[in-house]
């Protein structure tokens, strides 16, 4: 009995060595010729390179006169600008623009059922994929749930096309601290963000968030806004430090990470002090804050764009408004500049609405100083650094995803190339193909 058993068990033990001899077939290779690459990384373009592709993965970047394998699939791009796909870090899919002839911001959550807000979502996706955005940020549903870690799930198993999805879920704020507002009191109306008060509803708020799938927890630090009788801009100041530091602290033992909608004052010094991991907008930052962010190494999401569209009257206090956030964020913007900031590019779409150009950025930020490498790099390898992926997105090198985009000129020279992209490839797929031979 003994024998037939160790006769069994060396049976299985050679099957098992076999099994594991025979390795599975290799992937077929894609071998992509770029006339000019800019990697994400480096800060020149190099000129005719080959990159090499296996499966979803970049295997190699090497020089264009580098042999190509019998048998491999070669994309020509030998006349086009080849870069990493482009990372927008503040997006909201669920929103579909704040056009107040349409009923404002109020109307995406009143007029749209779920299924609705979740087709549009769905063509949100696709359109920042089809710009050549690989991966988003999106920072809140705005009153549409977990919708977005679902609209996530359809596109990583395949059933919708779209970008890598970092999703914030629902946000948090506090009473009296996020729309809707301005109806009946005795009406209970829906809010765009998760309200909390105190410590320990913030960090439940937190842990809800998390376990329904959040890569992210966004954060609201300030609310509404206005011109005071000095000609300041003030903004309303939400949570408490002690509040924000509950949300840190959980969120981070789950090894993830906080981003703080701030606009300027009492708030954006809350969320500095709290430990948030990213301002979002900061409209006005003073001297004393942009040397914390340093030492504290926040991240800086600007999001210029948004704050240019859709002002009221000069002559109303909405239009002060508008207009001193505009001007205030202009100055912090080169202020983040100078002192060297880590800056992200993000937009804010859906609040713009998705039919407008996502890389419409690229230009704000290049107004106030910005050089087009750096603007690219933001959008590129820094946005991969902030999200955990550093060498594995926004990148053109070995080991990284093979997320690869192309235009047919040169953004050094012509931001507004990357208005115009022409060729998208998404882990190692091609999903978008108007220009390679």
């Amino acid at each position: 009995m003994r024998h037939c058993l160790a006769c069994f068990t060396l049976a299985l033990t050679v099957c098992s060595v076999g099994a594991r001899g025979q390795s599975a077939p290799a992937a077929p290779l894609t071998v992509i010729r770029a006339g000019t690459l800019i990697d994400g990384v480096s800060d020149a373009p190099r000129k005719n390179q080959l990159i090499f592709v296996r499966g979803e993965r970049i295997e190699k970047v090497a020089e264009g006169s580098a042999p190509i394998p019998a048998g491999a699939k070669v994309i020509d791009l030998s006349g086009a600008t080849v870069l990493p796909g482009l990372i927008d870090s503040h997006t909201h899919i669920f929103l579909w623009g704040e056009d107040p002839a349409k009923g404002g911001y109020d109307a995406n959550i009143l007029k749209a059922g779920i299924a609705l807000r979740a087709a549009r979502a769905t063509y949100a996706a696709r359109r920042a994929l089809e710009q050549g955005f690989t991966t988003i940020r999106d920072l809140e549903t705005e009153g549409a749930g977990y919708g977005d870690i679902e609209i996530k799930q359809a596109i990583e198993e395949g059933t919708i096309p779209g970008p890598r999805i970092f999703g914030a879920t629902r946000a948090i704020s506090t009473t009296g601290g996020y729309n809707l507002e301005g109806y009946a009191p005795e009406l209970e109306m829906p809010k765009g963000a998760q309200l909390v008060d105190g410590p320990v509803e913030a960090r439940k708020a937190a842990r809800q968030q998390l376990e329904h799938g959040a890569d992210w927890i966004k954060v609201y630090m300030t609310h509404r806004s206005w011109v005071d009788k000095q000609g300041n801009l003030v903004s309303q100041p939400t949570l408490t430090v002690e509040e924000l530091q509950a949300i840190v602290d959980e969120t981070h033992g789950w090894q993830k990470k906080v981003a703080c909608h701030a606009y300027n004052g009492i708030g954006m010094q809350r969320a500095l002090d709290g430990g948030c991991d990213s301002i979002e907008h900061g409209l006005e930052i003073t001297d004393a804050q942009n040397a914390q962010m340093q030492r504290q190494g926040t991240w800086y999401c600007p999001t210029i764009s948004a704050y240019y569209g859709d002002w009221a009257q000069a002559d109303t206090p909405a239009g002060k408004r508008d207009r001193a956030r505009a001007a205030v964020h202009e100055i912090s913007f080169k202020k983040a500049l100078r002192a060297h900031l880590k800056i992200v590019f993000g937009t804010d779409i859906g609040g713009i609405p998705w039919t407008e150009p996502i890389a419409q950025e690229f230009q704000q930020m290049m107004k106030l100083g910005m050089t087009p490498m750096d603007a690219i790099q933001s959008a590129t390898s820094r946005a991969a650094e902030m999200l955990d992926m550093k060498g594995e997105i926004g990148t053109i090198a070995p080991g990284a995803y093979a997320e690869v985009i192309a235009v047919s000129g040169d953004p050094l020279k012509d931001i507004k190339e990357l208005e115009r992209v022409k060729f998208v490839m998404q882990d190692g797929v091609v999903f978008k193909n108007e220009i390679a031979k």
